[in-house]
This record gives C-alpha cells, sequence and structure tokens, in this order.
C-alpha cells in the first residue's frame, strides 16, 4: 500500500459518467422499454443475464418468499430481523410532521408533508448480493408511510431465474411483497415508465453498477432518484493509539467492495503508516475477494502521512468521504471539526461494518467528495412538502402595496393587477394604499 506526504496525493477523484458506448448503449435500452414495455425486459434479460422468462415469470411468487426461508440459516433470519428492528427505531427518530402558524392578521402559513406514493427500490445481484441494502432503502420509506414499495433484482445468470433467498428474506422480512426478477438498465426504464406488468413509481433508489448508475441518470426527471452512487470509500484518520490490525481491516472492508472502492489511512504517525502497510497485505493475502480488494488497494487505496493530526482532519474534509473512521484516542475531542463526511465511526470499536449493517443509520451515504453538500438517505427522502397559505383580507389590505412594488419591479404587471383588482375591490382600504 503507497505510503505518500499530502502534497503527493491528489485529493481530487473524477466522477465516472460511463463512456460513450455505455451511454448510448443505456439510452437506447431506456427507449426501448418505454416503447416496447415488457417485450424489451425479457429481451434483453436473455441478452444479459442469459436467463429467458415469460412475462408470467417477472413476478417473484410468495410461494418463492417462503421458499427463500428454506435455503437460509436460521442465524441469518434472526441477525436480518434484529438489524431491521435497529434501522426502524433510528429512522422513527427522523419523522416530522405538517405543521401551521396562526399569524396575528389571521392568515395561516404552514407546510404539508405527504409521503410519495409509490416507491423502486433496486438490489443489485451481480459481484454481491446486498441484503442489508433492501432494509435501507425500504425501511426509510415505510416510516415516511410510502403506500407501494417495488422491488426489482436480476435473476441469477445462466439460464436460472432464481433470485438469491437472502435478497428475498430480507425483502419479506421488511414487509416488502412486490418483488420483480429484472436488473440493469432495464429495471430502471421499467420503475420510471412502466411496462405491461410493472407500474411506474415516483422515486428509485438504491445502488447499482454502471448500467444502472447512467440509466438512473437518464430517466432522472420523469421520477426523482436518490443519486448517481459512485464506489464505495473509505477514509480512517488515525494517532499513534490505533491497532494497525484494526486499521487494516476496515480498510480491506470496503476495498472487497469493488475493484474501484477506494480505502486511505491518513496519519500523523509514521510508525503506523508503516506498520498499516504491512498489516494490510498479510490480511490481502487472506482475504476470499483478494483480487477485488487487491486492485482497490493499488489503484485507489493510499496512506497519507500529514504533520499533524488538525492537518489530517482538513485533509478528511477535503476528501468529503463516504464512511470517516476516527480511530483516535479522544474522538469525541474531534468530531466536531469534522464538516464533511457521509458517516463518521468513533473510536476503536465503531468499525465500518457496524454501521454497513447493524447500528441503525443508513449505509446508503454519499460518494464521490459530495458528503460537502448531500446527506445519508432518511425519511425526508421519501416525503414530500407542500406549502401553505391562506392569507386574511387584513393581511391582504396591509400587504398589498408592498406585493405589487415587488412585482413591477420584476415587470410583471399581471401580478401586481392581481392584487390591485382585490384591494379596489375593498373601497376605502384601496384608497389608504394609494390606489
Amino acid at each position: 500500500m503507497r505510503i505518500v506526504s499530502v502534497q503527493d496525493f491528489d485529493l481530487r477523484r473524477e466522477v465516472d459518467y460511463g463512456t460513450p458506448e455505455q451511454n448510448k448503449q443505456v439510452k437506447q435500452i431506456v427507449n426501448d422499454v418505454r416503447a416496447e414495455g415488457d417485450a424489451a425486459l425479457l429481451r434483453y434479460t436473455k441478452e444479459f443475464d442469459r436467463t429467458e422468462l415469460s412475462t408470467g415469470m417477472l413476478r417473484v411468487t410468495k410461494a418463492e418468499l417462503d421458499a427463500a426461508y428454506e435455503q437460509v440459516e436460521d442465524s441469518f433470519i434472526q441477525a436480518i430481523s434484529s438489524a431491521a428492528q435497529n434501522i426502524r427505531a433510528f429512522h422513527m427518530r427522523e419523522k416530522r410532521n405538517s405543521w401551521m402558524d396562526l399569524q396575528p392578521d389571521g392568515s395561516i402559513l404552514g407546510q404539508i408533508m405527504r409521503p410519495l406514493k409509490r416507491v423502486g427500490v433496486y438490489v443489485p445481484g451481480g459481484k454481491a448480493a446486498y441484503p442489508s441494502s433492501v432494509l435501507m432503502n425500504v425501511i426509510p420509506a415505510q416510516v415516511a408511510g410510502v403506500p407501494e414499495i417495488v422491488m426489482v433484482t436480476p435473476p441469477s445468470t445462466g439460464g436460472t431465474e432464481g433470485i438469491n433467498p437472502y435478497i428475498l428474506v430480507a425483502a419479506a422480512e421488511a414487509g416488502v411483497n412486490e418483488i420483480y426478477r429484472v436488473g440493469g438498465a432495464q429495471a430502471i426504464a421499467a420503475l420510471a415508465y412502466g411496462t405491461e406488468t410493472i407500474a411506474p413509481v415516483d422515486k428509485i433508489c438504491g445502488p447499482g453498477n454502471i448500467y444502472v448508475a447512467l440509466a438512473k441518470r437518464e430517466v432522472y426527471g420523469a421520477v426523482d432518484i436518490d443519486s448517481i452512487a459512485g464506489p464505495s470509500e473509505i477514509v480512517v484518520l488515525a494517532d499513534e493509539s490505533a491497532d494497525p490490525e484494526y486499521v487494516a481491516a476496515d480498510l480491506l472492508s470496503q476495498a472487497e467492495h469493488d475493484e474501484m472502492a477506494s480505502a486511505i489511512l491518513v496519519t500523523p504517525s509514521h510508525e503506523l503508516s508503516n506498520l498499516v502497510a504491512a498489516e494490510v497485505q498479510r490480511q490481502l493475502d487472506l482475504l476470499p475477494r483478494r483480487a477485488i480488494a487487491s486492485a482497490s488497494i493499488e489503484n485507489y487505496g493510499a496512506i497519507i502521512v500529514t504533520e499533524s493530526l488538525l492537518e489530517g482532519i482538513s485533509v478528511v474534509n477535503r476528501l468529503a468521504p463516504e464512511h470517516l473512521e476516527l480511530m483516535v484516542a479522544d474522538p469525541m475531542a474531534y468530531v466536531g471539526l469534522i464538516e464533511n463526511a457521509g458517516a463518521i465511526f468513533l473510536g476503536t470499536y465503531s468499525s465500518e461494518p457496524v454501521g454497513d449493517y447493524f447500528a441503525g443509520p443508513n449505509h446508503i451515504i454519499p460518494t464521490n467528495g459530495t458528503a460537502r453538500f448531500s446527506s445519508p438517505v432518511d425519511v425526508d427522502d421519501f416525503i414530500k412538502k407542500s406549502s401553505m397559505i391562506y392569507y386574511s383580507k387584513e393581511a391582504l389590505i396591509q400587504n398589498g402595496a408592498a406585493i405589487m412594488e415587488l412585482a413591477r419591479g420584476e415587470g410583471l404587471e399581471a401580478h401586481a393587477r392581481a392584487i390591485e383588482v382585490r384591494l379596489k375591490r375593498e373601497g376605502k382600504a384601496g384608497e389608504e394604499n394609494g390606489i
């Protein structure tokens, strides 16, 4: 693992929006699904997943959901159930209610909050299955009150229409019963525009490969999306008190996600940097997903040595990482200095997987430095807000002249006259306002 100074490390990472060929292919897929519906879904499922389906096979049956429970360990069912409880409890704290404020002049101002009606959740099924992502997408939508939640996930490749049973169990535990065996850009298009079998949604969320990401970008505007997620990232800010074995293990926990995942240690300790570099190599040799993790570490991993811990914090804030671990002697003393991070893990025992799976906060977190201006998925992502204005006669008489002044200042006479006609109708009130 390379060890560099701050000056020798490029803190900017380019966002991958796909090659021209990938963008062209995604546009074609989206247009085909929009025009042909189920027929395009079945064609692309056969082409990309090497699985031949009929229209009647797109939706997962209750029998399949029930059968999935027989294919997973009881310990997994217990763990996913406990995680769901923790995630639900955390997101319940985020709920907000509509409000109204009665003004002294009799006007009422407020905000009405309503859940989205229908949300689509994409669950990948490629290099790894992510049952935990089912919970992280579905539960905040449920807490928000979304009445219809639909899940799409690709069938197993190579001629079987089966879906990873761990994903199905997670969906069942979260309370999702509308599930379709379709993946890739074609699934995103189906959620956005609908087909004969799949009704369109208001918002699409969930991670996926570059084709899924490009498809989400393509359909944005027809529907809302959560984000264009990039590869996973972890930054560990550590001082000399950190255990190099723990630090290396946490770096590799993200490196194994994807060849493009980023794992970075920031530390003022030269001794720790050398120990972690050696420990990463030792643990890497023992990993089942060694090839993926090795590529990540070689291409996007680094140990940045700083002059001080405070300089390290400055580096962290510029990186704005998805996951940040403060592996320092007194993490609470520094957490207030962290301005940009998707999720902050404090102390020796708050390893990043604690948040990925179980603690309760959402693990769908901004990537590619977007933690500078965006946040983890929460209940608000599944709420739409309407402003409410009830203006009394008294309020309009009192403020009408100012409203007209602003309208005419923008050259919008019809706006001004919409107020003026009401004030004139009030007679004396209009005269008092100089009409």
